[in-house]
């Protein structure tokens, strides 16, 4: 029964690890950098290859910027009631720092729906590169107004309006206004798929 526990518990880490990893758009390579886990164990560690130690789940979590008990948790039946706190919502900011993604999309859909928040200053740039083929981004503005650009054609997004716009190119988000803008943006990476 323990043994059976261990392995179930061990499927879902290398499931997790795998989701949060590509949450952060972090190859193997990178998070073994940022854990000082050898890149070949994160490996067999997602391929249900390996039960690691609790040492090295430990140094994952930390690289992976949430608790071990998220790590570690374990999907069980009954009502589905999941809380983050703010410390283990992913934040990602633009190069020019003006720009701030909070990830609080669900971990389990990131390869084909992904949710952010999305603040920027006056100035602030967000670039982009092409998500695969066939990808929508909508970005809803609650305050300010930002510009999108995608292949040369621009269009501008005041408060309360909603923008969509294929996201299978590079693109930018720009706030050209003087007052901080923010926004709810939802990319849907397999959006072909839904035609």
């Amino acid at each position: 029964m323990l043994q059976a526990g261990a392995l179930a518990l061990s499927g879902q880490l290398g499931a997790t690890v795998q989701r949060l990893r590509k949450a952060y758009n972090l190859s193997l390579s990178e998070l073994s950098s940022q854990s000082g886990v050898a890149k070949s164990i994160i490996s067999q560690i997602e391929r249900n290859e390996t039960n690691p130690t609790l040492a090295t789940i430990w140094r994952l979590a930390q690289a992976l910027d949430v608790s071990i008990e998220r790590v570690l948790q374990t999907t069980e039946d009954g009502p589905f009631l999941e809380k983050t706190s703010k410390a283990d919502t992913p934040l990602l900011v633009s190069d020019d720092g003006k720009c701030r993604l909070e990830i609080i999309g669900w971990i389990k859909t990131v390869e084909w729906l992904q949710c952010y928040e999305f603040a920027a200053a006056p100035g602030g740039v967000l670039e982009s590169e092409a998500h695969q083929r066939g990808s929508v981004e909508s970005l809803s503005v609650r305050d300010g107004e930002l510009e999108v650009e995608v292949a040369g054609a621009k269009s501008c997004v005041k408060a309360g309006e909603t923008l969509r716009y294929r996201c299978d190119r590079p693109h930018i988000i720009r706030n050209l206004g003087k007052t901080p803008a923010q926004a709810t943006m939802v990319c849907i990476l397999k959006a072909a798929v839904m035609e």
